[in-house]
């Protein structure tokens, strides 16, 4: 069992003395202690080297011969300028230093040119500084550290991450990171938490042991402009299974299926109306998009799994929308479902006939034909009403027969069938996707609107609304061979505002 002291790095590097105070050449922060007195702890060490009067920061563990896990990538000299240690221009640079390592755990191994504003345009600088430590030191964990060391401090680690205080930091990282390096900062962490969880999997079945993953789902959503935003991440491995065959995926295909990240948008655009008697929120479907994506490179992909193009596919997405104070709402409407799937059938019939005098024998040669097309909406769309919830479902259809695909277990002739709609489905001109596999749903075609009435005594406050959401995954064979078919579901919940003026 493991246990923490103090996380505060950032007031830690603060209050550091000047080095002619040092009485070793080294100052130390226990981050992680292990109960049992036999085993040794991790700790945050400043040294000075001092033949160039540098410092360096470094992860150890704190064995009899130190080993060192991690260690600084920047030059650090004493501060002269302030009465510090370390100014803050070198903290600023020592954040930069712990996001590019952190970025380069994940395959993207390409140099990555970060660049922030200045430490006193930061707003709670030391929050995101500290989360940013606390993320680094979960992946050192992960990839560096013993066993026996990492096993007791990984749970705790997570749980520290998970926390209110850590998601609230994560939203103002995410800004300052931006929209690009935030994936990439997710495909790091997500394929650090895929290995732990691969790990993890392999001592329970050796162990006999049941085995439940760790629930390592990211999301957060805000409110600007008109606009309510949700973003959403999570690693394949750890999202629950609601059905299988039982038909194994080999060793090869398991790989392609684990090594993969789900990353989700939802945008909602919505309008205050205020009436004589009452007030009309309207919400509509800005965007909604939802794809998967590899979290190791195509070559490892080729090399130890089936190739990119095995994964799961979205095919189902539901999303309910409700109001958490309701005594002041008054009505709830909805938009019409999409129509039903179109059919269109053609019967054409024909009849030939041909009489060949040169044949010894009278002949006579008929043929009828009769042509039947039909022709089916992939994606359904449906809206409904609980109470107050507005319910937005999208249903995943097989063109062939109509069935929904999240639960529908096809049989081994269509799973081998060449000419089945989910066969090349990355490259097929009926694709139900885009061409990297996801999905995007706008609002020029999902665009009805829910309103609600609420109480015009809800004017000058502010109304809690809870996105909820269930995004089911499914795995259908594309190009490889196998019986393999599998469905999976996330479900993740999030607290938005909106100021009634």
């Amino acid at each position: 069992m493991a246990y923490f002291k103090s996380l505060d790095v950032f007031s830690w590097i603060q209050n550091l003395p000047p080095t002619s105070q040092w009485k070793t050449s080294s100052m130390s922060l226990s981050l992680c202690s292990i109960i049992n007195l036999s085993q040794p702890s991790l700790n945050l060490t400043i040294s000075k080297n001092h033949q160039s009067q540098k410092l360096f920061f470094a992860i150890m563990a704190d064995f009899n011969i130190p080993i060192f896990l991690w260690t600084s990538k920047i030059p650090i000299k004493p501060s002269n300028k302030t009465m510090k240690l370390i100014d803050e221009e070198t903290i600023s640079n020592l954040l930069v230093n712990f996001i590019q390592d952190i970025l380069h755990y994940g395959s993207n191994k390409n140099s990555i040119f970060i660049q922030f504003p200045k430490f006193e345009n930061i707003s709670n600088f030391s929050d995101i500084f500290n989360l940013a430590f606390l993320t680094l030191f979960f992946l050192v964990c992960i990839y560096e550290a013993p066993s026996d060391l990492r096993y007791n401090c990984l749970n705790t680690l997570k749980e520290k991450l998970s926390s209110c205080e850590s998601r609230k930091s994560s939203k103002l990282l995410m800004k300052l990171l931006g929209s690009n390096l935030e994936e990439q900062w997710m495909r790091s962490i997500n394929l650090a938490i895929t290995n732990w969880i691969v790990e993890l999997q392999e001592i329970a079945s050796q162990c006999r042991s049941t085995f439940r993953t760790p629930s390592p789902l990211f999301s957060y959503a805000f409110l600007t402009f008109g606009l309510w935003k949700v973003q959403l991440y999570c690693p394949l491995i750890a999202m629950d299974i609601v059905s299988a065959n039982n038909h194994a995926a080999d060793e090869r295909l398991q790989f392609s299926l684990k090594y993969q990240q789900l990353e989700g948008v939802l945008q909602f655009n919505h309008k205050v109306f205020i009436k004589d008697k009452w007030v009309e929120i309207m919400v509509n479907i800005d965007n909604i998009r939802c794809d998967v994506f590899k979290l190791v490179d195509d070559t490892l992909m080729r090399e130890r799994g089936a190739g990119a193009c095995e994964k799961h596919f979205p095919s189902r997405i539901s999303l309910q929308l409700t109001p958490i104070l309701q005594h002041q709402v008054l009505s709830v409407s909805v938009g019409k479902s999409s129509e039903n799937p179109t059919m269109e059938i053609g019967v054409e019939k024909s009849l030939e006939a041909s009489f060949q005098p040169t044949n010894p024998y009278i002949g006579l040669n008929v043929s009828a034909g009769e042509s039947t097309t039909m022709s089916l909406k992939p994606w359904k769309f449906e809206e409904s009403v609980y109470g107050y919830s507005a319910n937005l479902n999208w249903f995943l259809h097989d063109s062939m027969d109509g069935k929904e695909v999240f639960s529908s277990k096809p049989s081994k002739f269509e799973l081998i069938n060449p000419k089945s709609w989910f066969k090349d489905r990355y490259s097929s001109a009926y694709r139900p996707f885009t061409r990297q596999g996801g999905v995007i749903f706008a609002g020029d075609e999902y665009g009805e609107s829910v309103c609600w009435k609420v109480d015009k005594n809800a004017r000058g406050k502010t109304m809690e609304w809870e996105i909820k959401g269930w995004i089911w995954l499914t795995y259908l064979p594309n190009k490889y061979r196998t019986f393999y078919h599998e469905t999976r579901r996330l479900e993740f919940r999030e607290i938005v505002h909106l100021n009634i003026p």
